[in-house]
């Protein structure tokens, strides 16, 4: 077995419960976000975690694109962690174009790395992605875009470490929910609303897209979508749309829903820009609790947030890839490891702030 840091049993088990998620041995299914509740998911630890290796080892570290204010943070902390361990760590950046993050991966076999973090560019290369690293016998952690339990199956040393994007939706929606009026700011009986989506293609972006809306609808609100568009998870466009929608619809929207915080804070730009006001004639919500964000809900020009842990996912991936190392395999079903999301409100914002 090719060397891998030295890490004793009780350490490993330690960093899975503080990342708050299941645990990744090949007996146990991870716990499961529940979107339907505030309240976190309980541990699960492995029934059988193996023994942690001996040694040092080198790791390739694929993002999709490093531009991406989530995926830096996640990033860095990912490369923070390795290193801090003693692996020899190469990151690289994937430019959001899949056949150019297939040759970084193909270029990381070919020079013999003992594990691969991956962050697919494109969903839909999950089947390629997998097949290659399956081949290669390398042992693999796809992080941030979640493939089908099925595609996962195909390969044991293999497993998917994020969140459930269906709590992210729900927190969303719970945001609006705890609005003196619940979002129906002109009275008339229901919640009008715009979705500046992401990438339509990530599982993310759907789920937060569904759930949001779905948590109004739960709680016995009608709702009006006025506008869905995807902004691909991108400040200016998520400027540019809400821009648009608002001169359009003007005060019939009462809400914002963003997939993301960066759209959010472009939203914001045009909502100030138009002379609205965020939670008395509108209201905005995101999600991952970037900073930027964190200071808007602080000073009261977002609703609120969902923060989305990326330390703590880079901990739990760092974490699940010892299990691989360590000789840990997985049965189908059992390959996806959840960090639960928060909710973020102008009381606890500054808890999260760095």
């Amino acid at each position: 077995m090719k060397k891998t840091l030295a890490l004793a049993l009780a350490v490993v088990m330690s960093l899975g419960l503080l990342a708050g998620c299941g645990g990744g041995g090949n007996t146990s299914t991870p716990a499961q976000s529940n979107p339907g509740t505030s309240q976190p998911a309980a541990s699960n630890p492995a029934a059988s975690i193996p023994d942690a290796p001996a040694g040092g080892g080198t790791v390739g570290v694929c993002i999709y694109k490093f531009d991406d204010a989530f995926m830096t943070t996640y990033r860095n902390a990912l490369q923070e962690i390795l290193e801090g361990k003693g692996y020899k760590v190469t990151v690289v950046d994937g430019n959001n174009d899949q056949s150019k993050q297939n040759e970084q991966i193909n270029t990381f076999i070919t020079q013999g790395v003992d594990a691969l973090i991956i962050n697919p560019c494109m969903t839909s290369a999950a089947d390629s992605i997998i097949a290659t690293v399956k081949a290669a016998n390398v042992p693999t952690v796809l992080i941030n875009r979640e493939p089908t339990a099925e595609q996962m199956s195909a390969y044991d040393k293999l497993v998917y470490v994020g969140c459930d994007a269906a709590q992210s939706g729900t927190f969303q929606g719970e945001l609006i929910l705890e609005t003196p009026n619940k979002g129906d700011i002109n009275g008339d009986g229901k919640v009008s609303y715009i979705m500046i989506q992401g990438d339509p293609e990530n599982i993310d972006a759907q789920l937060r897209t569904e759930y949001s809306v779905k948590a109004l609808k739960d709680a016995g609100i009608e709702v009006e979508e006025l506008d869905l568009q995807r902004g691909d998870w991108d400040r200016e466009k998520g400027q540019t749309i809400c821009a648009n929608d608002l001169a359009q619809y003007g005060d019939k929207i009462e809400v914002v829903f963003c997939n993301n915080d960066d759209m959010a804070i472009g939203a914001l730009q045009s909502i100030q820009a138009a002379g609205r006001t965020v939670n008395k004639d509108i209201y905005l919500v995101g999600v991952d609790a970037l900073d930027a964000a964190l200071n808007e809900v602080m000073n009261g020009n977002m609703t609120g947030t969902v923060l989305n842990d990326a330390v703590g996912q880079a901990t739990e991936a760092v974490n699940q890839m010892e299990l691989l190392l360590g000789g840990a395999t997985y049965t189908s079903g059992n390959q996806s490891v959840y960090v639960n999301y928060v909710k973020v409100t102008p009381d606890n914002a500054k808890d999260f702030v760095k």
